[in-house]
């Protein structure tokens, strides 16, 4: 099940109207509707706020590897950690999130369509980008900057930041960033 649709489950089965989840989460009752039809995608901190007003762990929306006893990871063995339909995929890189500070992954960013508003965020912690394949064009505090294979990002999240790909081709890139904000939230809903 997709994320548009565990969002539209939890919304009808916690008797929520797409009107006030709107209003709640500040996200347009017609950006919902398209979401909850897989027309759509989300970014992580509106879903944290989605998360928050249904009363369950972002980790609700992801399907994440099941945790391993192994320590090492063949590349034909990595699974999916999501996927941002007609931008992203996302692979993560650890056979055990559950106890970790860093989250690795491997992520493959498809071409743009368009040239459309890019829209910076921030968050806690820090996050280091290597890219591996492609031109990444990353904004950071209201600059742009074209990165090229070999090149390396590393900064605190706490300043504006986003990237694009404007070209033709995929770009691959390896990113790590802590917290484990998924692990860590879990932890505290159980304790």
């Amino acid at each position: 099940m997709d994320i548009g649709m565990k969002i539209k489950k939890l919304r009808v089965e916690k008797g929520i109207t797409l009107k006030v989840l709107g209003t709640k989460s500040e996200l347009s009752v017609g950006f919902l509707s398209q979401l909850e039809r897989g027309l759509t995608t989300i970014a992580v901190d509106s879903l944290e706020r989605i998360a928050e007003i249904l009363d369950v762990h972002l980790t609700y929306f992801f399907d994440y590897p099941v945790k391993r006893k192994d320590k090492i990871l063949r590349s034909y063995e990595q699974d999916i950690f999501d996927i941002e339909e007609g931008s992203s995929i996302n692979y993560c890189l650890s056979t055990n999130l559950e106890d970790k500070q860093l989250i690795p992954r491997l992520i493959e960013l498809l071409p743009q369509k368009s040239k459309e508003e890019i829209i910076p965020y921030m968050h806690e912690g820090e996050e280091f980008v290597y890219i591996l394949e492609g031109i990444l064009t990353i904004y950071i505090d209201g600059e742009s900057y074209d990165v090229y294979p070999g090149d390396s990002i590393h900064m605190n999240s706490n300043v504006t930041h986003n990237w694009a790909n404007y070209t033709n081709k995929k770009v691959k890139l390896l990113a790590v960033n802590t917290p484990n904000n998924f692990y860590n939230k879990n932890k505290n809903q159980h304790e």
